[in-house]
């Protein structure tokens, strides 16, 4: 991994440093603008887009869509761009459309989700985690701290990458899992889980998928329920981190999207003025955000960076 953000940093540096030619790179993914976790994301991408000076486009179905998804990656390779970025939550679904971006000879990074697809659809490399691993370690972690009985909060059944999350968590868990599915609304996620606990005593850990859109609304339904439950999350989120600092939630998973945008377009853009490319994929996470490391990033959450 030290190896690989070194080389990111190193191009990074060179696009800043030297004078870049203005080229045209197209971000598409599936996180809808209701979700905080995709609007530091999309800080990346733009803040990218200053150091390189590239014209970058961002552009998300309203909803998870695979269907308007695919369409997005097939007009935006119409368009002839010198990059493009996608996130691959559905392989099946967006793989023809990448595709015939790669036979037209556009470099295609793919970031976030896909990183168990992208180099079969000739994805030049991915920066993201192992979302199944990423389960694995959160599982495990869980189990450690007490945990014999657990629900999954999956705010998009079909997204892949967060199917492999709830997988990856229940084989390190050990214990009990159950998927609990929900749409991506906060207060449905609370009164799901509300109910989850509520019907099921045995439950003592909740495992969420996302900070400010499960993670929250999960642990407030907990902390109602009276109950001793340990909660955790993917992603990160002000308000996660200080309940982690104050001891009401157990820890936060960071995978530090903010580098899932910025890193591609950078490496886009370096390969389209100067013919450089990373040889391998980027592992931005996990990284397990525990009480002694909350409040170090607490503000940097608030500001859209972790």
């Amino acid at each position: 991994m030290k190896t690989f953000m070194k080389g990111a940093v190193a191009a990074a540096a060179l696009a800043v440093a030297s004078p870049a030619l203005a080229q045209d790179i197209i971000v598409v993914s599936h996180g809808q603008a209701n979700d905080p976790f995709w609007s530091v994301v999309k800080n990346g991408v733009d803040l990218a887009a200053e150091h390189t000076g590239a014209n970058v486009e961002y552009r998300a179905p309203e909803t998870f869509d695979m269907v308007a998804m695919a369409q997005l990656i097939d007009a935006a390779v119409n368009q002839e761009p010198d990059g493009l970025v996608v996130s691959i939550p559905d392989g099946d679904a967006l793989g023809p459309s990448i595709e015939r971006a790669v036979a037209a000879g556009i470099p295609v990074i793919s970031m976030n989700s896909g990183s168990d697809v992208a180099a079969g659809l000739g994805v030049s490399l991915h920066v993201g985690q192992s979302e199944f691993d990423a389960g694995v370690a959160a599982g495990e972690k869980l189990a450690e701290m007490g945990g014999t009985s657990a629900i999954c909060v999956n705010h998009e059944v079909g997204n892949v990458a967060l199917d492999l999350r709830c997988s990856g968590f229940e084989e390190g868990f050990g214990g009990s899992v159950e998927v609990l599915p929900t749409s991506n609304d906060p207060t449905e996620i609370g009164s799901k889980v509300s109910a989850a606990l509520a019907s099921n005593e045995d439950i003592d850990t909740v495992m969420a998928l996302g900070a400010g859109l499960a993670g929250e609304p999960a642990l407030a339904a907990a902390m109602d329920s009276g109950r001793d439950v340990n909660v955790a999350t993917f992603d990160m989120s002000a308000g996660f981190l200080e309940s982690i600092v104050a001891g009401d939630a157990a820890f936060a998973i960071d995978q530090q999207q903010f580098l899932q945008g910025y890193l591609p377009v950078v490496m886009l853009a370096n390969n389209a003025n100067y013919g450089l490319m990373p040889g391998g994929d980027v592992p931005s996470g996990p990284n397990l955000v525990t009480s002694d490391k909350a409040a170090q990033v607490i503000e940097l959450s608030a500001q859209g960076i972790r």
